[in-house]
């Protein structure tokens, strides 16, 4: 039996800005379930997919070996995924679930909904041709810039990783786009989350996810993660005053999202 999660926080709290702060909803269940749960639509769609490195995941993480170093021999995590669903994630199965979750396109401009999926390197080339079977004919590619690597068993490269990427993909017209009236680079700084409880082995930070929420939603507007993992999102969102919604399949992770992360929820007090 699937289950169910709200933050134990309450409903909203209306403030002077007249802004509300929703209450996310985490099920414990796959999204292609989603009908049986009647969520609304959404302006904004985050979702990192799994990367389907199977047995590499720590392929060139110190991780790999004991305390981080080869010289003490493998660690239980050499050999092994991030977790067993990280080898067989169908992508067209994630695109169609986007494509009927989204809102449809308005007539005005700047009014457009869009998905921000954050993606391996060669994962974008693949979501950028198999979305447009869907709708999702545009694009425009993320790059998010940390100032460490976790690439160090690559160092005899001298030149090793130290971004993630992603995709925003959006049907026909612009996405709405909330920055004054100014352009933005495509480039973001990764700023470390020493904050949040990490429950996640891919866990975003919550300032990041806090941050694209706002540019492309409004305040009460629907945000929905399908591979929710540790809830970030759905954290960011209410934490911005969007009502979020996310799935998550692994019984674990679901329980240490609902209890490390979303039931510490900061809502401001006016």
């Amino acid at each position: 039996m699937a289950q169910i999660v709200e933050s134990s926080q309450t409903s909203f709290i209306k403030g002077r800005d007249q802004k509300k702060f929703h209450k996310p909803k985490l099920f414990n269940d796959h999204f292609q379930n989603y009908k049986v749960y009647g969520i609304p639509k959404a302006q904004l769609v985050i979702a990192d997919i799994p990367y389907n490195l199977g047995n590499y995941a720590y392929a060139s993480n110190p991780a790999w070996y004991e305390g981080g170093d080869n010289k003490n021999g493998e660690s239980s995590k050499a050999g092994t995924e991030f977790f067993d669903t990280d080898k067989d994630f169908r992508i067209t199965e994630f695109l169609h679930f986007c494509s009927n979750m989204l809102v449809k396109e308005p007539k005005d401009k700047g009014r457009a909904p869009c998905m921000i999926v954050f993606c391996e390197f060669e994962q974008q080339f693949e979501l950028i041709e198999k979305a447009k079977k869907y709708g999702f004919k545009n694009y425009i590619n993320l790059v998010f810039r940390k100032n460490f690597s976790a690439q160090v068993l690559k160092a005899n490269m001298r030149v090793v990783g130290n971004c993630e990427y992603g995709v925003i993909l959006y049907r026909d017209k612009l996405p709405k786009f909330n920055n004054h009236g100014k352009m933005i680079f495509n480039c973001f700084d990764w700023e470390r989350d020493g904050v949040t409880v990490k429950v996640h082995p891919t866990q975003k930070p919550v300032k990041l996810l806090e941050r694209l929420i706002r540019l492309f939603t409004d305040p009460g507007e629907v945000v929905i993660d399908p591979v929710a993992g540790s809830a970030v999102t759905l954290l960011a969102a209410a934490q911005t005053g969007r009502k979020g919604y996310g799935f998550e399949i692994k019984k674990g992770y679901f329980k240490d999202a609902n209890e490390k992360v979303l039931s510490r929820i900061q809502i401001p007090l006016f």
